[in-house]
């Protein structure tokens, strides 16, 4: 989507993101294109061995076995961050070139919690702190979570601050119906992309994006990144929608 934007050389002037929505949104602020953002996805994804190294890298410190129900490879938000997201992100929101809002959830006050001051870094490591995967963040005092569980398509936080509101929603809506029972990973992660969707569209009754996107992404799981170039395949079909929609709408 952000590479469509690049070819018709439109820029927002505010980003808001949640969870990986969060660290794209960031990338993009920071003055990477859409090109440069395929081409470190699909190192990671191409890089197997590499990257479940730097997985293993970024565990939570702490005894492996220390109760029954532990998880041995529960992750570390900040250390996750540091492994995967591009140099080109900086440590703090101020050195953006676009204004930032990066979405988290407290999960004790059970409320959406907007970032767009201090460390980038930080914020973005609490967005994308999946229960029961990676290991809340502490930012003044607050216990945070991935942002997607309040707020996955955050794009209210940019309106009035734009002319034309864009909204991506990658929740996605399964094809056909596999007949496999899922790993309990992917039936836990797969139950909150339903949370997800299910919120969304119900945001969407109070008031909807001028343009929403939904990439037909379907096919894929929740697990699915080391098939980040067939996810991009299937996102390259609707590219000539958003070019339309949003030359249409940047021209009126």
């Amino acid at each position: 989507m952000i590479e469509a934007l690049d070819e018709i050389s439109v820029r927002p002037v505010a980003i808001a993101g949640s969870s990986i929505g969060a660290a794209i949104g960031a990338a993009y602020a920071a003055g990477m294109s859409g090109k440069a953002m395929r081409r470190v996805a699909i190192d990671v994804a191409h890089a197997r061995a590499e990257t479940l190294a730097r997985l293993v890298g970024a565990r939570a410190a702490g005894p492996l076995l220390a109760a029954v129900f532990s998880n041995p490879m529960l992750l570390d938000a900040q250390k996750l961050a540091a492994a995967f997201l591009p140099p080109a992100i900086p440590d703090d929101f101020a050195a953006l070139e676009i204004p930032l809002t990066v979405i988290a959830t407290d999960l004790y006050a059970r409320c959406a919690v907007p970032l767009s001051t201090g460390s980038l870094r930080t914020a973005l490591a609490a967005s994308m702190a999946v229960p029961g995967l990676v290991r809340p963040v502490e930012i003044d005092g607050r216990v945070l979570v991935d942002g997607g569980a309040i707020e996955p398509l955050p794009y209210h936080y940019v309106a009035g601050r734009a002319d034309v509101v864009l909204a991506v929603d990658v929740s996605g809506a399964p094809r056909g119906r596999p007949r496999e029972i899922p790993d309990p990973w992917e039936c836990l992660f797969t139950t909150l992309q339903i949370m997800s969707r299910a919120i969304v569209n119900e945001q969407l009754k109070h008031g909807a994006p001028d343009i929403l996107i939904r990439p037909n992404i379907g096919a894929f799981r929740v697990l699915d990144f080391f098939r980040t170039s067939a996810i991009l395949r299937a996102a390259d079909a609707v590219k000539a929608e958003v070019k339309e929609q949003v030359a249409k709408l940047v021209a009126t």
